[in-house]
Order: C-alpha cells, then sequence, then structure tokens
C-alpha cells in the first residue's frame, strides 16, 4: 500500500476531509523561522554582552572588531560549499546537523578565556551556522508555489530580527538572573541542540515526503511546479558557474551586500553604541535591542504580505519588487542619517526601529534563489548569495571597530551603513525578478 494510499484509507477512518489541502507547508516555515530565530539569538550573543565580555577578557576596540568579524570568516567561507552540500544531501540533512553542531559550538564559547579562544569558537559557530540558510532557500523553492514564496521568504528570513530581539532581553536576563554571561551561552547552546533534534524528526525534502501532507496540499504544489517549469528553462543540477555571466545574479549579490552591511553592523556594534553612546546599562540595551529588532520581524511579515498581496492583485513582479525595495532602500538611508543629526537617545532608539522595519523587506531576496535558478540549483545559489551578504559580515564589524576606535565616535560608522543601504538600494533596482536565469 502506498504511502497516500495508507493516508486516505485513514481518512475515512478518522473522517478527515482528505480532499482539502493540509497546511503542513507552512508548520514546516514556522519551524524554520524558530530555527533561523535560534541562530540569531546565538550569534549575536557576543554582542548583547560585550560589555561584560571585553571587561572580563581585556579587550580592545580593534580586537573587539576582529572577534566580532571572526563568525563572519567562516560563515562567509562555507556557503557556497553548505549550498552545495544542501542540493546533494537534502534540505533535512543540512539543517538538523547545522542546528545541532552550532549549538554544541555556542555552549562551547562559555568556556573561552581569552581572545584566542573566543576567536576559535566564534570560528567554529560560523562554520557550523552556514548551511541553514541555503537549505531554506531550497525548502522554499520545494515546498512553496511561486504565488506563495514572497511569504515562505520573511517566514524563513524573520527568524533574523526576532533572533536579534529575543535575544538581546533573553541574554540580558540570563545575565541578570545568574551573573554570568557564561551560564547564559550554556543554556541557549543546549536549546539549539534540542530544536536541531526536533528539526531531523519534523523536515521532509518535498511534501510527498511528509506524514502530515495529504494528497491535496502534494497536487496543489506539485501542479504550481509543473506551471512553473512548463514557462522556464529546463530544471536540472548545474552548479553555480553558469550564473555568474548574469546581471541578475550579481545584482542579487550586490544587493544583500549592501543589505547585511546596514544590518550585521546593527547586529554587533548596536548593543556596544547604545552602551557607550547612549549610556544604557545591560538590562536597558536588552529592551531597547527587543524594540528595534522587533520592528524588523514586524517590518519583515508586513513586506512578504505586501508583495504576495499585490502580486496576486495582479502586479508584475518587477513592479512590486523594485517599489518595495526601493521604499525600503530611501527609508533606512533616511533614517539612519536622522541617527546621526538627533542626539537624543530614545528617538534614536525609535529610527532605529524605523530603519530595521524597513530594511527587513529585504528578506523578499530568499525568494530570489528558487526564481532565478529553479529548484535545483536554489541551494547553490542561495549559497553565493548568502557568500556576498557575509562578505560585508566579515568586513563591517572590522571596520566599524577601526572608525570607533580611531575617531571616538560612532559618526563615521553610521555614515558607512548609510553607504551599505544606498548599495542596497541601487542593486535591488537593478535586478530583475521576473524570469529564471538560462543556463
Amino acid at each position: 500500500m502506498s504511502m497516500f494510499t495508507a493516508r486516505k484509507a485513514a481518512a475515512k477512518t478518522t473522517g478527515h476531509d482528505d480532499s482539502r489541502p493540509t497546511r503542513t507547508r507552512w508548520a514546516m516555515f514556522l519551524l524554520l523561522l524558530g530555527i533561523v530565530a535560534l541562530n540569531y539569538i546565538d550569534r549575536g550573543s557576543v554582542s548583547v554582552a560585550l560589555p561584560l565580555i571585553t571587561k572580563d577578557l581585556g579587550l580592545s576596540k580593534q580586537t573587539t572588531g576582529l572577534v566580532l568579524s571572526a563568525f563572519f570568516w567562516t560563515y562567509a567561507l562555507m556557503q557556497i560549499p553548505g549550498g552545495w552540500l544542501v542540493d546533494r544531501f537534502g534540505s533535512r540533512a543540512m539543517v538538523s546537523a547545522s542546528c545541532i553542531g552550532w549549538g554544541a559550538a555556542q555552549a562551547l564559547t562559555a568556556a573561552a578565556s581569552g581572545m584566542g579562544s573566543l576567536l576559535g569558537f566564534r570560528l567554529l559557530l560560523g562554520a557550523a551556522e552556514s548551511p541553514v540558510m541555503p537549505a531554506g532557500g531550497k525548502l522554499n523553492a520545494q515546498w512553496l508555489p511561486a504565488r506563495e514564496r514572497g511569504r515562505g521568504a520573511v517566514l524563513l528570513d524573520g527568524g533574523a530580527p526576532l533572533g536579534a530581539a529575543i535575544g538581546g532581553i533573553t541574554i540580558s536576563t540570563l545575565i541578570a538572573w545568574t551573573g554570568s554571561w557564561r551560564i547564559s551561552f550554556l543554556a541557549v547552546g543546549a536549546a539549539t541542540v534540542a530544536a536541531g533534534l526536533f528539526a531531523a524528526h519534523f523536515i521532509r525534502n518535498r511534501p510527498a515526503d511528509h506524514p502530515r501532507v495529504n494528497r491535496a496540499e502534494a497536487d496543489y504544489v506539485e501542479q504550481a511546479h509543473a506551471e512553473e517549469d512548463a514557462t522556464a528553462p529546463t530544471d536540472r543540477r548545474t552548479g553555480l558557474l553558469p550564473y555568474l555571466r548574469h546581471r541578475s545574479f550579481w545584482a542579487m549579490c550586490l544587493g544583500w551586500m549592501g543589505f547585511n552591511g546596514v544590518f550585521y553592523g546593527l547586529l554587533t556594534w548596536g548593543p556596544l553604541y547604545l552602551s557607550e553612546a547612549k549610556g544604557f546599562k545591560i538590562q536597558t540595551i536588552g529592551w531597547s535591542t527587543l524594540v528595534i529588532f522587533g520592528a524588523g520581524f514586524v517590518g519583515e511579515l508586513c513586506g512578504g504580505w505586501l508583495s504576495d498581496r499585490w502580486q496576486a492583485r495582479g502586479g508584475r513582479v518587477n513592479t512590486v519588487m523594485r517599489t518595495l525595495m526601493g521604499i525600503a532602500g530611501c527609508a533606512v538611508v533616511a533614517g539612519i542619517l536622522g541617527v546621526v543629526l538627533v542626539p537624543d537617545a530614545m528617538t534614536a532608539v525609535a529610527l532605529l526601529s524605523v530603519v530595521l522595519f524597513f530594511l527587513r523587506w529585504a528578506g523578499l531576496y530568499w525568494s530570489l534563489p528558487s526564481i532565478l535558478a529553479g529548484r535545483a540549483n536554489a541551494g547553490v545559489v542561495g549559497g553565493a548569495m548568502n557568500l556576498a551578504g557575509n562578505i560585508a559580515g566579515i568586513v563591517t564589524p572590522i571596520v566599524v571597530g577601526f572608525i570607533v576606535g580611531g575617531t571616538g565616535s560612532y559618526t563615521w560608522a553610521l555614515l558607512y551603513f548609510v553607504g551599505a543601504g544606498v548599495l542596497f538600494t541601487a542593486a535591488s533596482l537593478f535586478l530583475d525578478y521576473s524570469k529564471r536565469l538560462a543556463v
């Protein structure tokens, strides 16, 4: 008896209407939202605890910049190999293994005794986390019709601001309760390992393989994929090289680099900026981070809803995406300039919240690997996009460290973020979102 025949028989026994599509695909993306949130809690925990870590380990501003950057060295380096592994072994295996691995690395960071060991644990964390986002982009291609990929993309990527928001208050509260940043790292590391074990249980590479997906939901997705494939080049594995000749591929990479120049700058240096430039205590930093990055999470969901809603009403994909990305880019640049010009601390928090609200509309970028490369190559193309973005993750913390250390001020660091916002805006307006790239 086939899997679907067994389900149909079970449906008759239980009275469940198998003709109505289940919605397991959204449960899948809610799980991914939680996993990516844990990802950002773990990677951002050092930034939240930085006022204590720098004092405990005696780190200078320049050394702090290197430590904040170290995560991105291995994270960026492993993006394309991680994407290839996702295409080769499937998202289920890579998400669960990655989650368990980085949870262990996060827990080990509690044992750091100096700059060298802290740097080493951050390198390990970056390598372990690297396959998650390419795997999420692959699942977006395999589990969702094109008309739902905007919402899927922002649920996947929405874990970033959600994790940054929850992470700020979680880490600061754990530190306040225990009096130790080390115990807080152990706690979130253990939670991440548990999440990885659950991911191995729940995730499947295709809807047809999932025990909670009925025939109607599987048919709904498969029919949409067939219609998509009928008007696009053949969906076959080709690797990355054929995409390098297309301008939209490079625009995608540069746009994601500009976005991450702003986001990772605020994620890594934002808490220390609030502490040193605005005089916030550790608990106030936690609540401010919750507000700022919480606004980013809400903005990300709004961006995905606007995109799918507009396209469902007949909006052309290029019109929709270029309009939304253009509005987001202009709001980000204007908001950061406002932070430079307005000295009041609460106004700065409000403006940064506006910046994150619009900046996170860029989560729609995670629909691009499936749009431009199809399901077969979404992993490796998503890895290339994230590699470009994480070059900004490598450079930004170091540059900001030298700017702040050399000038004694955060003004030029904020202007650096303005430049990254301009890059994001220009590349997003140049990108053609309307067709799969021929390879």
